[in-house]
Order: C-alpha cells, then structure tokens, then sequence
C-alpha cells in the first residue's frame, strides 16, 4: 500500500512544527505509523530537537529546501522506511520557500506516485502577520520582496490553516477567514489552535482522505530570490556549564536580550527558537518568538534545575546575518557574566539563503 505524504508549508512562525507534533501524535493515535521530515537552510534545528524529544520518528535534510533537495527528501524517507515504516510521511518545508505544487507535490506524484499518496498541500497561517499582510491590520511587517514570498505560499495552498485560534479573539479570526476565503476562494480554509489541539483531528482527517489539487504557480524566481536573501539565518549550538541553572529562566533571558537588540534596531523578527536539553537526564525547554511585537514565551519547561546543557538556537530575520551574530554573543556573554555560567557557542552558521534551484519543476499534473 502506498503512504500517505503530508506536506505542510506556512511562513517562519506560522506553528508549523507545533502542528505536526500535534499531527503525528494524532496519528499514533490511531495506530498510523509516522515519519517525519524536517528541513531547514542548515543543520541545528530546534524542530528536529523538539520532534525526538516527544520520541517521534524524524529525518533532518539541511542545506536547502525539499524543492532544491528533492533527491535528499527521497533518501529521507527511504531511511525513515527503514527504521519505522511510516504509513504516514510528514513534511516541514523551509518557511521562506514556495512553488511547493511544481518542485515537490508534483514530482512526488509522477514519479514516485506508487509509492506515495500525496495529500492536498496545507499552509498554516498566523493569524497577527496574515491579517496585517492582507491590509484588514495596520502594525510592522517585511519589505516588499520578502512578503512577495509571504503572499505566494498562500496562493498554492490546497487547504490553509488558520492556527492559534487560543490566542487570537474570535472576531478576528472571523475577519481574518473573510479576507482569506475572498483573496484565496479555490482554497478550503479551517481552523485550529495547535498548541491546543482544538481542530487539529478535523484537519488531518481531510488530509488524509483528500487529493493534492495540482495549483502551479505564476512566480518570478528573481523576485524569490531576492526576498529570501533579505532574511538572515542563524543556527548554533551553545555549552551551558554552570550549577543549578534554572533552564527555562535563563532561556528567557537569553531570548529577550535577543529580541530586544533587535527591536530596538527596528529589525523585523521571522522566528527566533532556543531549546535546552539537560546532559544528564531528559526533558527539553523551548521558548519562541514569531515578531518583533511578540515577546518571547516559553513553550516547554524542564522539571528541575541542571548543571550542564546544550541550547540550540535558531533566529531568523530581515537583518543582515552579522547583525544577528551580534546580537545573539551579546547576549550570551550577558548572561553568562550575570550569573556566573559558562556560555561556549559551537558550530555557529550565519547567511543569507542562496538563489532556489529546483531539482525539477513540473508545469501541471498528466
């Protein structure tokens, strides 16, 4: 029998990974056998931490998008056949990438198709950046070429997803689900919040029994290219020494520095993600912001104190990358010297993402 492949795009912050926890632990549910696949510009991924910690079956492909590694997400999925045999595939796309439908949904289709049954193409969707991209909000947001970017992964998407129906009053969603059903109408448009849960099963239940729709984007790869390499990347890995260091305090701290300096540049945030995991003993802290009016908050907690850790952190920006560096060693120096800790940073990558070049396009489905 073929398994079913789930892909699910949205912008930086939109709750993508939240999501896909809240879907493959569904899925289990039910007795599926899942598979994930994370991707990202580089390697170091808060995801890919998040993901293993709640004991998920994960594959990580760096170095560019599914689209530009289309041969790296088949060899994922092999391994992932291998060692869990997925009947269910979950795909997290680069959140600044888009033409999904034409380099990925569609070669997946055509030639992997008895392998693979491709669900409709989901984009998760903020609703505090969406209502503000579609004009029904006033407030910061990216330049032109980076929401260029922003307003193409909504067209292609088969269903969008409006997440954090928790935090956001119910007028708004209301207002948000008109602008987009009136903009985007060949779309199916639901709602959930996936830090919650609330919607998540109706969701996955129309993924699943489904049909990818096939919708090529018009899309000006210039364009792309230049709003992608206006956002800066950064990913490190940073050693926590210290002696009953309360994990999720300093987390915060670390991140709010972060994001202030930032701020107060006028640099507008895509995400910024640290995790901590303990050397000895297990659970994981999480904190996140999704923009610069948004202050950091921890998703995750540790039980107790610890000695020794390891921080991943991911920030995502429209900022020059040295810019982002700096901001994230000050940071750390800070609160190192404050509370007398060790902060080492290793394997620290700093860039703006390349041009994307396709594996394969394919103009429309045979």
């Amino acid at each position: 029998m073929r398994a079913h492949y789930v892909m699910v795009g949205g912008f930086l912050g939109a709750g993508k990974t939240t999501a896909l926890l809240q879907a493959g632990e569904y899925l289990s549910r039910l007795g599926h056998r899942v598979g994930l696949i994370m991707n990202d510009q580089s390697a170091n991924l808060v995801d890919t931490a998040l993901v293993r910690s709640r004991n998920l079956a994960v594959e990580e492909i760096a170095g560019g998008c599914f689209c530009c590694r289309f041969n790296s997400l088949i060899e994922a999925a092999a391994r992932l056949d291998a060692s869990a045999r997925p009947d269910v595939f979950l795909a997290e796309p680069v959140g600044s990438c888009t033409d999904l439908t034409a380099t990925v949904g569609l070669p997946l289709r055509q030639m992997y198709g008895d392998r693979y049954a491709v669900a409709p193409l989901s984009v998760i969707v903020d609703p505090d950046r969406a209502l503000r991209v579609l004009g029904v909000e006033t407030g910061r947001s990216f330049s032109p070429k980076v929401l260029y970017v922003y307003r193409k992964q909504l067209e292609e998407a088969d269903v969008l997803v409006i997440n954090k129906t928790d935090t956001t009053a119910p007028e708004r969603i209301a207002a948000l689900r008109e602008a987009l059903q009136a903009a985007l109408p060949a779309a199916r448009t639901v709602e959930m919040s996936a830090r919650t849960g609330t919607g998540v099963a109706e969701w996955v239940d129309g993924l699943l029994t489904g049909h990818a729709g096939g919708r090529v984007l018009e899309i000006d790869y210039d364009t792309y290219a230049e709003g992608e390499a206006l956002l800066g990347w950064l990913n490190c890995i940073v050693r926590l020494e210290g002696a009953a260091v309360d994990g999720d305090e300093l987390l915060q701290a670390i991140a709010t520095r972060i994001h202030g300096d930032l701020s107060q540049g006028g640099l507008e945030i895509a995400h910024l993600k640290l995790t901590l995991t303990p050397v000895e003993g297990g659970g994981i802290s999480v904190v996140n912001a999704v923009r610069t009016d948004s202050r950091p908050e921890l998703a995750f907690a540790l039980d107790a104190n610890l000695d020794s850790g390891e921080i991943t952190l991911n920030l995502r920006a429209e900022a020059a990358p040295e810019r982002l560096e700096s901001a994230v060693r000050s940071a750390l120096d800070a609160e190192g010297r404050e509370r007398a800790i060790r902060l080492d940073v290793r394997d620290l990558e700093r860039f703006r993402p390349g041009r994307p070049v396709p594996t394969h396009r394919l103009a429309a489905a045979r």
